[in-house]
């Protein structure tokens, strides 16, 4: 029987801890962590960037094809996995949520990026060769800083990687032809937040419109304009991604899942899988860990 997928932080990657910090070179991070290669769990942020391999990796059930030049990042909480084919290197910087306090006044700084929020569409950019080789600088540079251990080297490297983030910002800017955020898009995103703290308990998209103040009908104009669905079905999403994470840890029966997501019985929470899915819980279980 397969074990559970472990969920690791920080301190379980001890071999290159440094101040909440782990920065390496991909090739030599992933032969001393052979394991990771299985379906995992972080609770610290994660970043990597290819220069060369092959293969595909998967985050929160959503496959991509791995390329070099492409980067891409994660918030703790997000299921992992990879499956190279060949060599494969690049570069890799997980940081832990208390990493940036020490330098920024805004705790939530690191979520105004977008590929820090959570969306999986938002978290894969295949890099232009320009961008790819500015990205390759700034890291080559944080590791040659974490390396070096010099006077107030920890806050150097958090300003370089702040000048990455930016820089890959502006490029998702560009990319997606975005101006300034719109009163529209800035409601959303504060409904997207409001689901993210509320989810298990919140269920209807009246309760979130109450919260921001606007009526149910603008909050569903609202998600059917910019994201093609209904605000009750941005809700269900962000449960059926929960239950899916939680499915891949089999010291957790469907019972208890469904427990844990708040529905009153296993019979209710195997017909809002199913009709959401295709196929019940027990089914999407044995599917994700056999193709793992």
């Amino acid at each position: 029987m397969m074990q559970s997928p472990p969920v690791y932080d920080i301190c379980t990657l001890s071999a290159f801890k440094e101040n909440d910090i782990i920065i390496s070179r991909f090739e030599p991070y992933l032969n001393h962590h052979i394991n990771l290669s299985a379906p995992h769990r972080h609770t610290f942020y994660h970043l990597l960037l290819f220069t060369k391999g092959a293969g595909s990796h998967t985050i929160d059930f959503e496959e991509f094809e791995v390329k070099p030049h492409q980067i891409y990042f994660m918030i703790p909480g997000q299921v992992h996995s990879w499956n190279f084919k060949g060599f494969t290197d690049g570069y890799i910087i997980n940081f832990s949520d208390s990493f940036f306090q020490s330098l920024l006044l805004n705790p939530a700084y690191i979520e105004s990026f977008s590929f820090f929020n959570g969306s999986v569409k938002d978290a894969v950019i295949n890099l232009p060769l320009d961008s790819f080789n500015r990205a390759s600088k700034l890291l080559e540079e944080i590791i040659e800083e974490a390396e070096g251990k010099r006077v107030m080297s920890a806050d150097l490297v958090r300003l370089l990687m702040l000048q990455l983030f930016i820089a890959i910002s502006r490029l998702s800017v560009t990319v997606n032809n975005k101006g300034p955020a719109s009163y529209n898009q800035i409601l959303l995103k504060n409904f997207q937040k409001l689901i993210e703290d509320n989810y298990l308990s919140l269920k209807l998209p009246k309760e979130y419109a109450d919260l921001l103040y606007i009526t149910p009908n603008h909050l569903n104009a609202l998600c059917k304009d910019l994201l093609g669905m209904q605000a009750g079905e941005v809700i269900r999403n962000r449960t059926l991604l929960e239950a899916k994470r939680l499915l891949t840890n089999l010291q957790l029966n469907i019972n208890e899942i469904a427990f844990k997501l708040n529905f009153n019985d296993n019979s209710y929470f195997t017909k809002f899988f199913k009709k959401l899915e295709g196929i019940t819980p027990e089914e999407f279980r044995r599917k994700i860990l056999n193709h793992n």
